[in-house]
């Protein structure tokens, strides 16, 4: 059975996997599904329809699952999904979705969420990114995979930022931030790729090199966006470039394949495919 300290109040009605822990004077409401291996601390209350996977650890007094902070939510029945092995620390709080997009506030896996970290409704958080502490997601804000946010960063409401991007400490983030970019500054400016990110997950040289020829053709070629995207889009069937610096290699002893599986052409679609859904402009 799920090992309850005596003091939590745990919904009869709540569907618990048999290792889950749940810590002192922690409240978990009747719709909530918790899986294998998931660790809930004391003082956190889980409420609402809310799933979560295996191997969480929800550090003390987080609120998960409560209604969006949204004047015009009618009570509607909406969700909150998250994956497997997150890190929550504490006082973070994540709210269910709306029906202003599809009713469920997503949290991928592997994800490292520090603490007073706030995920509002209809956030799509992807997997194997880290949010620093106090760092604030507004409503439908997306976040792909691998991304960093740092300390006290407010992201506006429908921002998109993309995979394997880094945003600086303290980042007013109102616009979208492209794919594999640092951003950061008041005003917040991209400033080069995110260059330490990449090699950590182990892109090759030549992807790196793709990478830097995309921010150059963004940020320093004087295009205009749209000029920008088509001379994007020839990187993928051009010959595969040479880096245009020395990369280190990462250390066998560290990882032995990427973490990250691809190319240059994934990499370039990658790209075009967010500047081709972005809505709020981008950070220039």
């Amino acid at each position: 059975m799920a090992i309850i300290h005596p003091t939590a109040i745990v919904d009869p009605a709540a569907e618990l996997a048999e290792d889950v822990q749940v810590g002192a004077y922690t409240l978990i409401g009747p719709h909530v599904r918790i899986g294998a291996g998931t660790v809930v601390g004391p003082h956190c209350v889980i409420e609402g329809r809310t799933t979560i996977g295996s191997q969480n650890r929800f550090f003390q007094f987080c609120s998960i699952g409560a209604v969006p902070q949204d004047i015009s939510h009618g009570q509607e029945e909406t969700e909150l999904r998250i994956g497997d092995r997150n890190t929550v620390r504490e006082f973070c709080t994540f709210n269910t979705g709306t029906w202003k997009e599809e009713g469920v506030t997503r949290v991928g896996s592997d994800n490292w969420i520090m603490a007073y970290v706030h995920l509002a409704h209809d956030v799509r958080l992807g997997s194997h990114t880290i949010l620093a502490n106090n760092a604030t997601l507004a409503g439908h804000v997306h976040v792909g995979d691998w991304a960093v946010i740092g300390g006290l960063t407010g992201v506006h409401q429908f921002v998109h930022i993309g995979a394997h991007a880094m945003i600086g400490f303290q980042g007013h983030v109102a616009q979208d931030v492209p794919p594999f970019m640092t951003v950061e500054g008041n005003p917040l400016a991209a400033r080069a790729i995110n260059l330490t990110g990449l090699r950590r997950r182990g892109f090759s040289a030549a992807r790196i090199s793709a990478i830097k020829q995309m921010h150059k053709l963004l940020y320093r070629s004087g295009l205009t966006l749209e000029q920008a995207v088509a001379a994007i889009q020839g990187l993928a069937t051009a010959e595969e470039p040479a880096p245009a610096e020395a990369v280190e290699a990462p250390s066998a002893a560290a990882r032995v394949e990427a973490l990250v599986p691809g190319d240059v052409a994934s990499d370039v679609a990658t790209m075009v495919d967010f500047l081709a859904a972005a809505k709020r402009g981008i950070v220039r």
